[in-house]
């Protein structure tokens, strides 16, 4: 009976010794970093999709004749919304491919709404107008800060996750490698700028 204690508690040392070393309490802090970044990336988004009703509603008033790029602008923002973002978006790579598509498309459509505003000089000049592109540019500029926070925290989980022997804690509690931003097709091309009329 004192062998059977003796192994019991010696059991219980080193298992404690070893889960101590198996990296679970460094993992669940990994993984709520990634989770607190994304929120703020997803925060950024948001503030970029309420900022695109009033953008459409200042222009519709100036450029009437640009009604398929104003649908398409409130098109992309409407895919936008009606997207769900859960952990499971965060932890699938397609999912998480079509939240970034989605994103990236109305990234485009307001890239040629603003475009478009070139052809039009009283909209140029309205304060509404250049008061939201302010805005609008800030935002994209706050996602892009967000984005690059994101990938840092998801590259250090990654890492972490994968090293061992917390890749083996990682998958006895269910921790996976997380998915991260990439370039936009077409990305790896330079641009072609011609100053020709």
């Amino acid at each position: 009976m004192n062998f059977l204690k003796k192994a019991a508690m010696s059991g219980l040392l080193i298992t404690t010794f070893t889960m101590t070393g198996c990296g679970y309490n460094t993992l669940q802090a990994k993984d709520e970093a990634v989770n607190a970044t994304w929120s703020d990336v997803e925060n950024q988004y948001q503030r970029r999709a309420d900022l695109v009703p009033n953008l459409v509603n200042v222009v519709k008033g100036y450029a009437k004749h640009e009604n398929s790029t104003l649908t398409e602008v409130t098109q992309a923002r409407s895919n936008v919304a009606g997207l769900k973002v859960d952990k499971e978006v965060l932890e699938n790579p397609e999912l998480f491919k079509k939240y970034q598509q989605a994103q990236d498309q109305l990234s485009g459509s307001l890239s040629r709404l603003l475009a478009v505003s070139e052809n039009y000089p009283d909209l140029k000049a309205n304060q509404q107008f250049r008061d939201l592109q302010a805005q609008l540019e800030g935002t994209e500029n706050r996602v892009a800060v967000a984005r690059n926070r994101y990938i840092s925290t998801v590259q250090d989980y990654n890492t972490y996750v994968r090293q061992f022997p917390q890749t083996i804690t990682a998958k006895v509690v269910g921790l996976k490698v997380r998915p991260n931003f990439a370039a936009q097709a077409g990305a790896e091309k330079a641009p072609t700028v011609s100053f020709d009329q």
